[in-house]
């Protein structure tokens, strides 16, 4: 008979769930399409990283369909009692199967393991027994990755070649945790250290002209050239034309600035000067009349050219360039250096790395490590069967459905901690690498959304998240605005608001809407009005300054006589206005007081749904489409499903600040601002009754 799947509503779909073993055990033929994931990334989850990697199998980042089937599967299979992967946290050594070839190896590595520990006399594993791999795989120990450490070698001359690899920087991580090398790399330093041995060997046959000091005399030939031929050439001008001699020597000018200061062969405002005095004959000398700041380079330099120019005291442009062609081949085998690592290696050192016998050694224990990989690979099977007892059931209820999500009883993986911002804590935190990129896809989500910078003191580390506000109202949140975010792990970081994706966030704030776009309204049309007519007051006064004696000269004029009619008429315009306001406002009090009793309530709530009806009905429509999809999209996530996020959950996702139960509460206030704005309107209501009484003959009336 086929599997009976049960299923319980939440987020607006079906969800399998998988209480019972038969569930796992027949997890394989569940529909795709009833999954609420079809894949995820294995980056930014608050979820234990070692058994992600063993769950992406292909090492593409991602974790899928069949991956998720293939661990289960696994797990089961080497499992006698499946049903400890449901719950508990450690791995009895009993439940395991040894009833077949895996299961048999797994128990010894799991028995070898627990000696290794010094717990030789427990029967469970837990996942902190496997924290530190070197536990597991000492450093001192062939652990089968056929990766060798110095604390493997067994000879000094096998630590060295170790240690000179690594200098090289060049290395590769033991199962240990330690830097060690494998195969591919000490062969990518053999042929590194054999081409840059076979160079150094062929020193000997470019460097007859000095010797040992050949490397010396390039160098000073290198440092020497371009001031010789300087020198050179001004002598060469001097043939050309005499006049030219004295201008190419130094000037009198620059001995004259030299004089006032404190000199020594290294004077850095001298260094200009030729290396020795310019003439036609074109002769330099090496020892006596040089530059001081050349001279003790030349006089080396003789020294060392003694095979090419014997005993010279001075030289001509002939014997310089003898001396450079004399060095080619050094200057040749110098420029074919090869360009590696190794060469920062003492070359005794490079020899002693590269003898056969080292090398043989290196090799023969990279195979004997290699040799226990099947092994090793037992003992990380362990490690990933006690990682599946522990973690399977979590990515399961993540993925097959979203049961930690809608249960609230655990944050879900992709929930990476707790913003508290404007008077409320929000639990919906996702990590985002780029907030713009998150945001065009996230904004289909329908979530008022909120991308934050988030920042530690003493800490370079920076990280951006997108809280979800489902709660509460937009009114004091803004792009600038601070708060305080603590991560999966408890630390605080300080988070500031980059960017708001707007969202309706809940009815209650959709009613109030209408009222306070009204009063925006109305008060940024009184504060432009006040700063026009402030800005009209102070251009008048300026004006009446200037004019001062106009003005004064126009007070002396006869005042224009006070005209009656004119000020009857204004005040008859004003009546009738106050009039028409009183007859207006008079016709909605006598029909609503001609209501009867039970109608009044109901006539202030239609008034009130015509103004905030449009909005609450907009807002609804939108928080009842709001769903988690789009955010987890953005994130690398493929959802199966719109996971939505209904108006009762979001309450539950965004808390806003509560008294605590029992609290007493005064309501006076000695610093609330004081509102006559009700006094006002009364007076304005009356003012109104008034000019529609006095438009009606009322006052006529009653006074005759």
């Amino acid at each position: 008979m086929a599997h009976q799947w049960r299923f319980f509503r939440s987020g607006g779909f079906d969800q399998v769930r998988l209480d019972k073993i038969e569930d796992w055990q027949h997890l394989h033929e569940l529909d795709p399409k009833l999954w609420a994931a079809l894949s995820c990334p294995v980056k930014g989850l608050e979820f234990d990283e070692r058994t992600l990697s063993y769950l992406d199998s292909d090492a593409d980042g991602k974790v899928r369909i069949d991956e998720v089937r293939s661990a289960v599967r696994w797990a089961l299979s080497v499992l006698k009692h499946p049903a400890v992967l449901l719950s508990g946290d450690e791995l009895p050594l009993s439940a395991i199967d040894d009833g077949t070839e895996q299961g048999r190896k797994l128990l010894a590595s799991a028995q070898r393991m627990l000696t290794n520990l010094g717990k030789a006399e427990a029967s469970a594993l837990t996942v902190a027994d496997t924290a530190d791999m070197a536990s597991i795989f000492p450093p001192d120990q062939l652990n089968g990755d056929g990766v060798i450490t110095a604390a493997l070698s067994s000879s000094e001359p096998l630590t060295q070649l170790i240690t000179a690899i690594h200098s090289c920087g060049w290395q590769v991580q033991d199962r240990s945790g330690m830097a060690g090398i494998d195969q591919p790399l000490l062969d990518q330093f053999v042929a590194a250290g054999q081409a840059y041995r076979g160079w150094l060997d062929a020193a000997d046959a470019v460097s007859a002209v000095a010797g040992e000091q050949t490397a010396e005399l390039y160098q000073l030939v290198q440092a020497l050239d371009a001031k010789v031929a300087d020198f050179f050439t001004r002598c060469q001008l001097a043939a050309y034309d005499a006049n030219a001699t004295e201008p190419l020597n130094a000037a009198l000018a620059d001995y004259a600035a030299l004089s006032r200061q404190l000199l020594n062969a290294d004077s850095a405002d001298a260094s200009h000067l030729p290396l020795a005095r310019i003439s036609a004959e074109a002769l330099l000398p090496l020892t006596a009349g040089v530059h001081p700041h050349w001279a003790d380079k030349l006089a080396r330099l003789a020294a060392l050219a003694k095979p090419v120019w014997k005993t010279a005291k001075e030289i001509n442009a002939s014997k310089w360039q003898q001396l450079k062609d004399t060095l080619k081949p050094y200057a040749d085998w110098k420029a074919a250096e090869p360009q590696s690592p190794v060469a920062s290696l003492d070359a005794l050192v490079l020899r002693a790395c590269l003898e056969e016998t080292v090398l043989a050694e290196a090799t023969a224990l990279i195979a004997q490590d290699l040799a226990r990989q099947s092994e090793a690979e037992s003992v990380l099977e362990v490690d990933k069967l006690i990682r599946y007892q522990r973690y399977l059931r979590d990515l399961l209820h993540n993925f097959v459905n979203l049961q930690s999500f809608y249960s609230l009883k655990q944050p879900a993986i992709f929930q990476n901690g707790r913003l508290y911002i404007d008077g409320r804590s929000c639990d919906l935190c996702i990590e985002v690498h780029d907030a713009g990129k998150h945001a065009k896809v996230a904004g289909l989500s329908g979530a008022y959304l909120l991308y934050m910078d988030c920042s530690r003191k003493g800490s370079a580390e920076k990280k951006s998240i997108v809280a979800a506000m489902t709660a509460g109202d937009a009114g004091n949140l803004m792009v600038g605005r601070n708060g305080v975010y603590y991560d999966a792990k408890g630390q605080d970081w300080d988070a500031t608001v980059s960017r708001i994706v707007e969202n309706p966030i809940s009815i209650r704030e959709a009613f109030f809407t209408p009222y306070r776009r009204i009063g925006r309204m109305i008060s940024d049309q009184i504060q432009k009005f006040a700063a026009s007519k402030d800005k009209e007051i102070e251009t008048k006064s300026a004006a009446g300054v200037g004019d001062a004696a106009k003005v004064a000269e126009t007070a002396a004029k006869p005042a224009a006589p006070f005209d009656v009619a004119k000020f009857a008429g204004i005040f008859a315009a004003i009546g009738l206005a106050l009039g028409a306001l009183g007859t207006a406002l008079a016709t909605v009090f006598s029909s609503f007081l001609g209501l009867s009793w039970w109608q009044m309530p109901l006539a202030l709530a239609g008034i009130a749904l015509m103004i905030s009806g449009p909005a609450m009905l907009l807002a609804w429509f939108k928080l009842r489409e709001r769903n988690l999809a789009p955010l987890l999209d953005a994130n690398g996530w493929a959802l199966n499903t719109n996971a939505k996020l209904s108006i009762p959950f979001g309450t539950r996702l965004t808390a806003l600040a509560q008294l605590p139960a029992g609290s007493s509460r005064s309501m006076a206030d000695p610093y609330e601002n004081k509102s006559h704005i009700g006094l006002y309107l009364t007076l304005l209501v009356l003012a109104c009754l008034a000019g529609w009484a006095w438009q009606a003959g009322l006052f006529a009336r009653w006074l005759g």
